[in-house]
């Protein structure tokens, strides 16, 4: 079970990061542009948990501010079974705010991952899932001509419903599919 609150970003920047997935696409590696789905686009978690459906009234409701200047920095990494290959988010005082909020509307939600509470986030753009040591040295290597920061604006608020495979914007009333 996977609900999440998710920024999008604008045009220019989801194309830049899109830009990289096929990077990592072209030279057979693990790639977030293997995963062909509508819904797949790049992103910025802000919140995951179990059980959010109780909370989207709250969401919708409230007045978040979500379109501010945006900036992706260095790649980084996050190690588990397997390698996380992703854009950091350079923080901003608009997006800690944001995150603050959104973590205090969801408060105690069924399953709230602690890796998302603040303190504990570390917001990023996912490039890759699942890499080896050997692809991770490849990717980097391929990447290494991308730019080095990419600027842009997030535009919207998403709610995620992984269990249901749907989208949807959390900051206008109803469930209005993207």
């Amino acid at each position: 079970m996977v609900q999440s609150l998710e920024l999008l970003l604008d045009e220019s920047l989801d194309a830049a990061v899109r830009r990289e997935w096929q990077i990592l696409l072209d030279a057979d590696l693990p790639s977030q542009a293997r995963h062909t789905g509508e819904s797949n686009r790049p992103h910025v978690t802000l919140a995951v948990a179990d059980e959010m459906e109780g909370l989207d009234a709250r969401i919708a409701d409230e007045y978040f501010a979500v379109e501010f200047q945006i900036r992706l920095g260095a790649y980084v990494l996050f190690r588990g079974k397997h390698i996380t290959l992703a854009r950091a988010v350079v923080p901003s005082r608009k997006l800690l705010d944001l995150h603050s909020r959104a973590a205090t509307i969801l408060g105690d939600a069924d399953g709230n991952r602690s890796h998302t509470q603040p303190g504990k986030w570390s917001p990023h753009v996912t490039l890759a899932r699942r890499m080896t040591r050997v692809e991770l040295a490849e990717a980097l290597v391929r990447l290494d001509s991308a730019q080095p920061d990419l600027v842009g604006h997030t535009v919207a608020l998403r709610r995620w419903d992984g269990d249901g495979k749907r989208e949807w914007l959390a900051t206008r009333p109803g469930h209005q599919n993207l």
